[in-house]
């Protein structure tokens, strides 16, 4: 049987409330519960329902899995290539990518390397979008990034910081893959 370090949670919700620039009562007022019972549960004083924890956890913006798991976020992580994850995506719709480090709740980067499909094999022609900006920098290859109806040929060295909310697509130059470092950046 597992138990649920209460401690770990309060300092989490704690920490990520304080990061938000967000007050117990402003937290409170939008979950539906008092301001002590916040306080309590940040403090690790008691244990709440599942429920309120889910309405904290949509408040400050954070996924209930990430309030529940107890492990903490560490100052370092080092993650060895030999135990990364290969490769993950799709290769025909034009990319796929290591994740280089698990996205911090607090920080909000993920960094990645995508790898762009050669061009006799990539089937993607539409743009994508998402909320988060976006660094890329060329490791390896030659691309031409789609970025909000214009086409910019990068190379190896180049690098480009765009919304990620405006269409964008990694488009592959050859018949060569080609590696781009990718922070995604949550927007505050």
């Amino acid at each position: 049987m597992r138990f649920i370090n209460l401690h770990a949670i309060g300092l989490k919700l704690k920490e990520i409330r304080l990061r938000k620039k967000m007050t117990q009562q402003q937290v409170a007022d939008r979950c539906g519960i008092s301001k002590s019972m916040l306080s309590k549960i940040e403090n690790g004083q008691t244990a709440s329902a599942i429920a309120t924890l889910s309405k904290i956890s949509e408040v400050l913006n954070v996924t209930l899995a990430w309030i529940l798991d107890d492990k903490t976020e560490e100052d370092l992580v080092l993650q060895k290539k030999s135990n990364r994850e290969s490769k993950v995506g799709d290769v025909s719709m034009g990319y796929s990518y290591e994740l280089l480090a698990n996205r911090s709740q607090f920080s909000g980067i993920e960094p990645t390397i995508v790898h762009v499909t050669p061009k006799n094999i990539n089937q993607r022609e539409e743009s994508y979008t998402h909320s988060q900006d976006e660094f890329i920098y060329i490791l390896e290859g030659s691309i031409f990034l789609f970025y909000n109806g214009d086409k910019h040929y990068m190379e190896k060295g180049d690098s480009a910081y765009f919304q990620g909310s405006k269409p964008h697509l990694f488009i592959p130059v050859n018949d060569e893959e080609a590696k781009v470092f990718t922070l995604f950046i949550d927007r505050p």
